[in-house]
């Protein structure tokens, strides 16, 4: 009975030692957390204030100089962004108050009828751009909260060992694309990519592992995987992104 005690200390140590270190890694976590939400809001004020005296500036260049509305219209337009500016300082805007202040901004123009509205429109319509456009960068739309969810979810270690670093070399994309349509043997693979012999052969084993094209049978052609292609198809909508 004694032994089996002693037996037991190391790893009753150990589960200790393991539930230490969860709640420190927890402890850590929640520290990081708490000085990311603080310099976001500390990098969120700051711009506001940037937006709020670029509305200032903009709108006394950019509006139309002399005209009798011109003071009214400034306040109207000066109160439409700032209105918007503290919405993103709270970090709290849904899409459908972007398309409700989007239609309160064509309500105004409608009421307007001057012959150089066009002009401050203009303006006003830029300022507000380069507000949705922070909204947008800042992701903070509630209806992305799915979304945001399902990013945090991301395995780190699988994604970039399956997926990241087998693509993070041009000779292996340019393996990987060519066999979307056909399947490839080693000499074709190695006209296409201008590797010989054991340089090859190591991005093709870096493709192999990760499950992205496999060997139809020894010394065989290669061909894509339902993985590879699948891969292959992100990158053509985030090439997209890139592009809009």
């Amino acid at each position: 009975m004694k032994n089996s005690k002693i037996y037991d200390t190391p790893a009753k140590l150990e589960a200790i030692h393991r539930d230490i270190k969860r709640l420190m890694e927890r402890s850590n976590q929640e520290y990081l957390d708490l000085m990311m939400a603080n310099l976001r809001k500390d990098f969120i004020d700051s711009l506001t204030v940037y937006m709020s005296d670029d509305i200032g500036m903009g709108l006394e260049k950019g509006m139309v100089d002399p005209c009798p509305m011109r003071d009214t219209c400034k306040s109207i337009f000066t109160d439409f962004l700032e209105d918007n500016s503290k919405n993103i300082r709270e970090g709290k805007v849904s899409e459908e108050e972007i398309a409700e202040k989007k239609g309160e901004l064509g309500q105004i123009r409608k009421q307007v009828s001057f012959d150089n509205c066009d002009i401050c429109f203009s303006e006003v319509n830029s300022l507000f751009e380069k507000q949705l456009n922070l909204i947008d960068s800042l992701q903070i739309y509630n209806s992305n909260d799915e979304k945001k969810t399902k990013i945090s979810a991301i395995n780190e270690e699988n994604i970039v060992k399956n997926a990241l670093e087998p693509l993070s070399n041009k000779q292996r994309l340019q393996i990987l694309k060519s066999m979307v349509s056909e399947t490839r043997t080693f000499s074709s693979l190695s006209e296409l990519t201008g590797l010989r012999g054991g340089n090859l052969l190591f991005h093709i084993q870096k493709l192999l592992k990760s499950e992205l094209i496999l060997q139809r049978h020894e010394r065989g052609d290669y061909m894509i995987t339902k993985k590879g292609f699948n891969l292959m198809l992100l990158l053509v909508n985030f090439q997209k992104c890139l592009e809009d």
